[in-house]
């Protein structure tokens, strides 16, 4: 799979690079999280929301609204699904990582994917960047065998299990979990967690 840079043009349809953001701290208490062999996501870190550019963070890119600032950390080297929020995403790179990223305009009438839409690119480590509300994405992927390490800031409860018990027609048979609408693939488990399975194509790998 061709893997492409975020300073190339593709990229501007799923997000851009933030400027002005000292994330030199943020970057330094990651250090101290841990990096297991599979992909663990911890959604709110009371470490990293305790730092200075948590309130820069929720000022300037969320408008004010309430953030959590957690992790995804591992190793990964497929898509296995995608997700999209109501709202974009924040992510810095503590490691060099490769997100697959695609557009929620392509997403079918029936809420299938087709993962031969999916396109890659190489995040390089102190990068701090916006994925929009409109991309599909799921965990990053390794850009090295050393693993990776990524900072995810959203929204506060996002990704937090659902309260109330949806009725699942239409868009809703997407909802996964609190602002998250998820699209999972058949080679994976996800279906047995009550993920929509719509992934149409290869599960891509950068292997």
């Amino acid at each position: 799979m061709i893997i492409k840079k975020i300073t190339e043009s593709e990229f501007k349809k799923y997000g851009h690079v933030l400027e002005n953001y000292d994330c030199s701290k943020l970057i330094e208490k990651m250090k101290t999280t841990p990096l297991t062999n599979d992909v663990v996501y911890e959604p709110s870190i009371k470490e990293l929301e305790d730092l200075e550019i948590a309130q820069d963070l929720k000022i300037r890119e969320f408008g004010e609204l309430p953030i959590q600032i957690g992790y995804c950390n591992g190793n990964n080297y497929l898509l296995n699904a995608v997700e999209y929020h109501r709202s974009s995403e924040i992510n810095v790179a503590v490691t060099d990582f490769i997100l697959l990223l695609g557009c929620i305009q392509d997403v079918e009438k029936d809420y299938s994917y087709d993962t031969s839409n999916i396109e890659a690119f190489l995040v390089p480590a102190g990068t701090i960047l916006e994925v929009y509300a409109t991309t599909l994405h799921y965990a990053p992927c390794n850009a090295n065998e050393n693993g990776f390490k990524c900072v995810v800031v959203l929204p506060r409860d996002t990704n937090l299990p659902l309260e109330n018990k949806i009725n699942k027609s239409g868009e809703d048979v997407l909802l996964f979990a609190r602002n998250k609408w998820l699209i999972g693939h058949k080679d994976t488990d996800l279906g047995t967690q009550g993920a929509f399975i719509g992934l149409k194509g290869k599960n891509i790998s950068i292997k």
